[in-house]
């Protein structure tokens, strides 16, 4: 079935209600700290004060004597009975050599290297003991000097012997010469300085894991809240453990959100696992928000210069873009290829520049480390180009949305410079209803009404592309994966005609449980209520690579349909001996199976039933039973795009900022819950409106101290920091994948930021402000106007 005949079905593009909510708003939901094993005791992790130091001793005497306590584990105990956390993506130099990768220990071996650094585990009876014992573990160090800032690295005494100057790699894209070029015969060049700020993802429901062992079969449980248990037990049992994987089954039942943090494989999940074959008992782990702020992966923290070659009228000619990224501490399950893979190749854009060259330094520093946060790679990226593309345009004189529109690429399958082939978009259109549903006619007059108030009021555009369902296997693979990016999906018909559907793919807030039963109710022709989906178990799942990157529809999606196809092959078989008729004759739509030219016609629940009770079934030609698999690796990636377009006001007086208007308009090909989408959409602009107007994860620039480390003070943002969204989608289907989709989870977090930004500047640049980092809190605005005044 195509994506055409697909998205007319029932049920698709109908906005029912999430199925999973039920239990979630009675209070029924079982997260993994809900759990309660038998013989169960509690870790407490003891945490390095320091941001860079050596261990010169741990005395666990004091505490060992203390009620309660079962054991505490220090990384004498693990060192040489497990390796250290894998980084999933090998990136190569420039020079051909592979990136820096240094051991990352489960607890640290001789030396802390940021702030939260896994130094002992604590095993007690109760939580309380456990605490308790954590603060009678007496660690001395000899403190060493700290690096914080991406900008000192090189300069900062090195983290690991493996990493001189703390270079991790330098890559590149793009032909620098012919760029080069480029520039030397421009009409105009433009260039902007950009920080993206380091981000805290802060999900509602805190980290957590227990790990247990069954002594009589020799297997190991990990419950844990998790996006991807499948690939947590590959790295776990092939990398870390050594155990066979059929050895460990990992569960991530009910879990509070994610936003990429929880793809990741963490210390603690290890370090739990382990430990409770040695102790013989389960251990459960849960997060404190405080722990959280230290130990979770974070987000962004680039630091880029960018520069765009132009013509006389605004034609882009060649764009050229160096970046320092900050990796923390340690390689992270995916983290380098943030800011390489998923960066660099999204800076074409929605724009026809026919020359790219990005270079990409990466860095290790005392801070936690740095991994995917919802968009990862692509926010940043579209931050930088939309900064840069509006400023393009104050300089020609030009309006936002004109200069977009001169260089928007109109014909599509489109091959960008940094490797990358759009297969289909509508920019211009995205733009079109943008600016209607903005009502941007209007703006000059609201422009005045604040005026006559002494408010500033600005306008702000945001072009945005990304790419989803990172793929395929094997080009991502040659590009330095060490996983495949495949998904799998079964679909068990039970002799009801009710289905069962299993996915690889994850769900922790997006309603999976609804849009796949959607998917398969539409295909069966049969209620959605009949159709049930299970995920985020290895013990009943055949595999799967989980959530993130918005891949869950378009990639586990296509897996469903595909061995949805499989199902209907093999019911029209069926189907054709009940009736007596060819195989080749027999249709099927509407949950009923015909006879071509005849009025004969069966429901499918007889088909579903027949298959399981083959009462002259020919069993010599098909087996009983009506349940198939299939695994599916995209031929591309999916490519959404859309324009945002935000309007603020900003009182010159105080700095602050009010977002007045904020539009919206996504192309995401197919949608099959438009309910959905908009919330995921919602998401994702407040997320990004935080990013841009209030988070901000600071340390120390000399101690590598945490100074943001609670809610005192990150600032996130409130229902009465956010305007209500005017949203709308423009839907050109995705040309390679047999749903039309192409992904929604991460729009709102990439396109808002430099919307708000943009908008912030066209209010201040009559009073002279010409560039502002994120986040333009008020303190930052007022400073950056009062220095344009001086």
């Amino acid at each position: 079935m195509g994506a055409s005949d697909f998205s007319k079905l029932p049920h698709i593009g109908e906005a029912l209600k999430r199925k999973e909510d039920y239990r979630f708003l009675t209070g029924s939901g079982q997260y993994t700290d809900d759990i309660q094993l038998a013989n169960m005791r509690y870790a407490v992790f003891v945490r390095s004060p320091h941001a860079h130091a050596a261990i010169t001793s741990v005395d666990v005497s004091r505490a060992e004597a203390m009620p309660g306590v079962a054991k505490v584990f220090t990384g004498k105990d693990v060192e040489g009975k497990m390796g250290g956390l894998p980084c999933g993506w090998l990136i190569t130099s420039t020079d051909g050599t592979p990136m820096k990768e240094p051991p990352h220990p489960i607890l640290a071996q001789g030396k802390v290297r940021y702030v939260g650094d896994h130094v002992a585990m604590v095993v007690a009876d109760t939580l309380e003991q456990a605490r308790n014992a954590a603060e009678a573990v007496d660690v001395e160090y000899d403190v060493l000097s700290a690096v914080a800032d991406v900008r000192d690295a090189a300069k900062g005494q090195a983290l690991h012997e493996a990493a001189p100057g703390n270079h991790c790699y330098k890559w590149a894209i793009g032909d620098k010469a012919q760029v080069d070029a480029a520039f030397a015969n421009a009409a105009h060049v433009t260039r902007v300085d950009v920080v993206n700020n380091r981000l805290v993802p802060n999900a509602m429901e805190p980290r957590a894991a227990i790990g247990s062992f069954n002594r009589a079969s020799d297997e190991y449980t990990l419950y844990v809240s998790n996006q991807n248990p499948h690939v947590e037990r590959l790295l776990m049992t092939a990398f870390v453990l050594g155990l066979p994987e059929h050895k460990v089954r990992v569960i991530a039942p009910d879990v509070g959100g994610g936003f990429g943090s929880k793809i990741f494989l963490y210390a603690e999940d290890v370090a739990l696992t382990w430990a409770a074959k040695q102790l013989n008992c389960a251990i459960k782990w849960t997060c404190e928000r405080s722990e959280a702020f230290l130990c979770d992966a974070h987000g962004r923290d680039h630091v880029s210069q960018a520069e765009m070659a132009m013509d006389k009228d605004g034609k882009f000619l060649a764009l050229r873009v160096h970046t320092d990224a900050n990796l923390g501490a340690y390689l992270s399950t995916f983290s380098t290829c943030v800011p390489t893979i998923l960066y660099a190749t999204l800076l074409a854009g929605q724009y026809t520049t026919p020359l790219i060259h990005v270079e990409v330094d990466a860095w290790f520093t005392n801070t936690a480390p740095v991994d995917a946060y919802r968009g990862a790679g692509r926010p940043e990226a579209t931050y930088l180009l939309e900064r840069l593309v509006t400023r393009c345009a104050w300089e020609l004189g030009l309006p936002q949305d004109e200069i977009r529109k001169r260089n928007f690429i109109t014909q599509f399958p489109y091959q960008t410079p940094v490797a990358l082939q759009y297969d289909t978009g509508d920019y211009h259109a995205c733009m079109d209803k943008a600016k209607a549903l903005a009502e941007v006619e209007g703006f000059e007059a609201r422009r005045k009404v604040s005026e006559a108030k002494g408010l500033r009021r600005g306008l702000g555009y945001s072009s945005y592309i990304e790419a989803c369902g990172i793929a395929p296997s094997n080009i991502a693979g040659a590009l330095g994966a060490r996983a495949g990016l495949f998904e799998c999906g079964e679909i068990r018909v039970h002799p009801t005609g009710s289905v069962t559907v299993f996915t690889g793919s994850h769900s922790h807030g997006q309603g999976h449980e609804t849009t796949f039963a959607q998917v398969v109710a539409a295909r069966l022709g049969i209620p959605v209520e009949n159709v049930d989906v299970v995920h985020g178990d290895t013990g009943r799942v055949p595999f799967g690579m989980g959530t993130y990157g918005s891949r869950s529809i378009s990639v586990g999606g296509a897996a469903i349909m595909k061995a949805l196809d499989k199902i209907e092959a093999k019911a029209k078989k069926i189907a054709a001996h009940l009736m007596e008729a060819s195989d080749a004759d027999i249709e099927f739509a509407g949950g009923e199976f015909t006879v071509k030219g005849t009025d004969k016609k069966i429901p499918f629940g007889q088909v579903a039933l027949t298959a399981y009770v083959p009462h002259n079934y020919p069993l010599d030609k098909l087996e009983p039973g009506l349940n198939e698999t299939a695994f599916y690796d995209p031929t591309n990636f999916t490519f959404p795009a859309g324009t945002y377009i935000a309007e603020v006001e900003v009182d010159p007086a105080t700095g602050t900022v009010r977002i007045d208007r904020f539009t919206a308009v996504d192309d995401f090909g197919t949608i099959i819950n438009p309910m959905i989408v908009e919330g995921q959409v919602h998401g994702g602009i407040a997320q990004g409106i935080g990013q841009a107007l209030m988070e901000n994860c600071v340390y120390d620039r000399e101690s590598g101290q945490l100074l943001t480390g609670s809610f005192m003070d990150y600032a996130m943002p409130r229902a009465d920091d956010l305007p209500s969204f005017k949203l709308a989608t423009h839907s050109t289907p995705c040309t390679h994948n047999p749903l039309g989709t192409k992904g929604c989870g991460e729009a709102g977090a990439i396109g808002s930021p430099p919307a708000v930004i943009n908008a912030v500047l066209d209010a201040l640049k009559d009073v002279g402000v010409k560039d502002l980092d994120m986040p333009a809190s008020p303190p930052r605005v007022w400073q950056a106007i009062q220095q344009a005044a001086r």
